[in-house]
């Protein structure tokens, strides 16, 4: 049995995976390790780079995954395949300092950790030469994993990392490997881990290209939820009427302005009769539902989004399902009434409640079954 396994995704690294093998040589000088590529099937054929390398270096496997996609599934896929005792996770992109690997490993192996992280936040860490919008987006994935999940890492979105087999083995059933932030669900399902944070500064990549896109943001944001509400709610559910929730204050606020404007022209006396129909009701209905498709169709379902004339029909039968939506709004609401609750402002507040969570239930299926018709929903 090896004593290290450096687990390395990859997709389409083939010029940058046999620099960095070179470098594991030199900073592993001394440690019984082994490189297990976990490639997705790459386009420029890295799977081929590495089989040929392993050919004359023992130390190198390539495990190449047809049908799967995701880094987070690929380390998860590494850690199954290895019989190391301990296992280090880090880009195959050359932006990670291979250099603190025996740090990372002596935190673990001799001085009690359960996870090591090589942390860009802590003290000598970097985050290179990051734009300001860059360093702006990690900060704010950053406090969103802190507020919502009991994490004292400074850097969380770190995805350079080194554990113990015993510590995957007890979040291996646990673990819900979406998206690209592995680090996130061990210490996210697994309380009371004891981790030490290494500095390192974060290299600029010299070949290839960043794996940084919509999906991998909004699958950031449904790994969180999972974590956090997973045991309540789907995560996109939740996500769905978050989404749900900004239509609501588009809605007022166009109200608002629109009331505004109509009032102000009323009291000119100039105004023709058809200005007293509920025009701001009709245009914050519409404002609000062009919203919440818009953050639905790049957002709650990023990966089965609508393109091109898609976007159109779309479009037509979200406002569908939000009509029908209303309708059960109000019917529910009505039935509540109808039952001879007290009219009082707290008995209207709760139908007004119930007839809104029927109707995002309902406006959630009717969604899924015919707007996105979804072949599936990570």
């Amino acid at each position: 049995m090896r004593v290290l396994s450096v687990i390395l995704p990859t997709y389409n690294e083939s010029r940058n995976v046999p620099i960095l093998i070179e470098k594991l040589g030199v900073a592993l000088a001394g440690i019984d390790y082994e490189v297990l590529v976990v490639d997705d099937n790459s386009p420029d054929r890295t799977y081929e780079i590495v089989d040929n390398i392993s050919k004359t270096n023992p130390r190198v496997r390539c495990i190449r995954r047809i049908h799967e996609r995701g880094l987070s599934s690929a380390v998860v896929t590494g850690m199954s395949a290895s019989e190391a005792q301990y296992f280090a996770v880090m880009d195959a992109d050359l932006q990670h300092d291979e250099s603190i690997l025996p740090d990372l490993l002596r935190a673990v192996r001799e001085e009690g950790y359960d996870l090591a992280v090589g942390s860009r936040a802590a003290e000598d860490g970097s985050f290179g030469e990051w734009s300001r919008v860059r360093r702006f987006m990690s900060w704010s994935a950053t406090l969103m994993a802190k507020i919502l999940l009991p994490v004292q890492v400074k850097d969380p979105m770190s995805g350079f990392f080194l554990t113990s087999r015993g510590v995957f083995e007890k979040a291996r059933d646990q673990i819900n490997p979406v998206g690209f932030k592995i680090l996130l669900e061990f210490l996210g399902r697994l309380r009371g881990l004891k981790v030490k944070e290494v500095g390192y500064t974060f290299r600029t990549r010299i070949h290839g290209e960043t794996k940084l896109s919509g999906s991998v943001i909004r699958n950031y944001l449904v790994a969180l939820l999972d974590l956090r509400f997973g045991h309540v709610a789907s995560p996109v559910f939740i996500l769905y009427c978050l989404v749900g929730a900004s239509g609501v204050i588009v809605y007022y606020a166009v109200r608002a302005l629109t009331d505004h404007i109509m009032i102000s022209f009323l009291d000119t006396g100039l105004a023709p009769p058809f200005a007293r129909i509920p025009a701001g009701a009709i245009l914050a209905f519409i404002f609000s539902v062009t919203n919440n498709y818009a953050w639905n169709n790049y957002l709650t379902f990023y990966d089965i989004r609508h393109k091109g004339f898609r976007i159109a029909t779309g479009v037509i039968l979200f406002f569908l399902v939000s009509l029908v939506g209303l309708l059960v709004q109000t019917a529910v609401t009505h039935l509540i009434h109808t039952l001879g609750m007290p009219a009082d402002a707290a008995s209207a507040a709760f139908a007004r409640a119930a007839g809104i969570s029927v109707a995002v239930i309902t406006n959630y299926f009717l969604n899924v079954t015919f707007t996105w018709r979804a072949r599936r929903i990570a």
